[in-house]
């Protein structure tokens, strides 16, 4: 059996129909052969997914091993993999057939441990093309998320993966951030390069922020604050983390964090808009979810 290229790490839980189309995406790639997929199905039945036409690439389905969860889920695929390089791809996503033979160039210099694509988002509001920048660093990652490095574009060094880097952070409360946390931690040990064009397709149905997912959202990026001190050098990024906590908190009805954790915002950065959206949605003016689904329509998050 020929090794493969680059094992794709899929976790999964009860879109079956979604999963199909995403493994044949990446079954569809162009000029990358073999490709192994690893499905971890996080707390349903394993499905081997027979239907689908393999052509020369190799699909195992596992059930995750560790934590329940994304990270975990993801931590099962990622030991499981046998290639040098291991690919995220989100069960309800799609690539562009020319989404990996533009990538794997990126890995002929050594110091490359993450490489990514742009994006191209579908929602409610239609198609919408985001460019990723070709290379960032630690410091433009703690100014911004920049969300056009979606981990469902992710290649990333498996040796370093399992090494330097270390695994999907399983501590993180209710997985959130856990995207984030591998990019400001890569951006650490090496260097992090994208092919700027939209080749991964990002499906967004926000339509299930409800109360659970805020109090997680909440919890995940306090937890990240406190993991990074190295955001004590952005009060643009520390800004943007705290807006969005209170977002959350505002979206939880809870108007004593809201206020807190906005005031704490504003104080890094006078110009945070999530620090206003927060006290507006706090005191009831217009619903999180209401808020969301308006930057989402425009290919935007909060």
């Amino acid at each position: 059996m020929v090794q493969p290229i680059v094992s794709v790490v899929m976790a999964t839980r009860d879109r079956p129909q979604l999963l199909r189309r995403a493994v044949a995406s990446v079954f569809a790639q162009e000029h990358v052969h073999p490709i192994e997929v690893v499905l971890v199905y996080d707390g349903t039945p394993i499905d081997e997914l027979d239907d689908l036409e393999r052509g020369p690439h190799v699909l195992r389905a596992v059930n995750n091993a560790r934590t329940p969860g994304l990270a975990g889920a993801r931590n099962t695929g990622i030991l499981e993999a046998s290639a040098p390089l291991i690919a995220f791809c989100d069960d309800d996503d799609e690539w562009k057939p020319g989404k990996l033979s533009a990538q794997l160039p990126l890995f002929d210099d050594p110091e490359v441990v993450l490489a990514a694509t742009g994006i191209e988002i579908h929602s409610a509001g239609g198609k919408h093309e985001r460019h990723s920048p070709a290379s960032v660093d630690l410091d433009d990652l703690l100014r911004s998320r920049i969300t056009e490095l979606h981990p469902s574009s992710f290649v990333i060094r498996a040796e370093v993966l399992k090494g330097a880097l270390g695994l999907v952070d399983e501590e993180l409360p209710a997985s959130y951030g856990e995207d984030y946390d591998l990019l400001l931690r890569a951006a650490k040990v090496g260097r992090v390069r994208a092919v700027p064009e939209a080749l991964t397709i990002i499906h967004w149905d926000r339509t299930s922020y409800f109360s659970e997912k805020w109090q997680g959202i909440a919890d995940g990026l306090s937890y990240l604050l406190a993991k990074h001190p190295e955001f004590t050098r952005s009060g643009e990024g520390q800004a943007r983390i705290e807006g969005q906590i209170a977002f959350a908190h505002g979206a939880l009805g809870d108007r004593p964090q809201a206020r807190s954790w906005a005031r704490r915002a504003i104080g890094h950065d006078a110009r945070q808009p999530r620090a206003y959206l927060a006290m507006l949605v706090g005191m009831g003016v217009v619903s999180g979810e209401r808020v969301v689904s308006a930057l989402n329509k425009r290919g935007r998050g909060m």
